[in-house]
């Protein structure tokens, strides 16, 4: 099993996916990475030879912010738009939509599955006996 970045490939996959269960890199940005470091898109990352494994190390850690470097920088700017108090960091602080979706109807996972059903008012009439 190749190790890139502290994250171990899966064999039997293609290269090209195979890449992507690094965080911070998907499959365009691992088609770019596999163009330039010249192996073919479907090969299996089992056949990778070392120094291919190697070769895209390098780039890998040498161009692209990844894992735990990408995580720190994306709570850095999450923090800073919760301390300014924008707009933005208020929704994530309160933990709605932040990107200017509908909640009348919608995210109900966001905001924890709540169904509220709206009933007519009156209640039921009790049984004669």
């Amino acid at each position: 099993m190749p190790r890139i970045v502290g994250v171990n490939i899966p064999e039997n996959k293609q290269i090209l996916f195979a890449l992507t269960y690094i965080y911070g890199i998907g499959r365009s940005l691992s088609r770019k990475i596999l163009a330039e470091t010249k192996i073919n898109v479907s090969c299996q990352a089992s056949k990778l030879t070392p120094a291919e494994v190697n070769q895209l190390k390098e780039i890998i850690e040498k161009k692209y912010k990844i894992e735990g470097e990408l995580k720190r920088d994306i709570m850095v700017n999450l923090k800073r738009l919760k301390d300014i108090d924008s707009w933005q960091g208020i929704r994530h602080i309160k933990g709605l939509p932040v990107r200017g979706q509908k909640t009348r109807t919608n995210t109900r996972t966001v905001r924890g599955n709540v169904r509220k059903t709206v009933s007519s008012g009156k209640k039921a009439a009790p049984e004669a006996k």
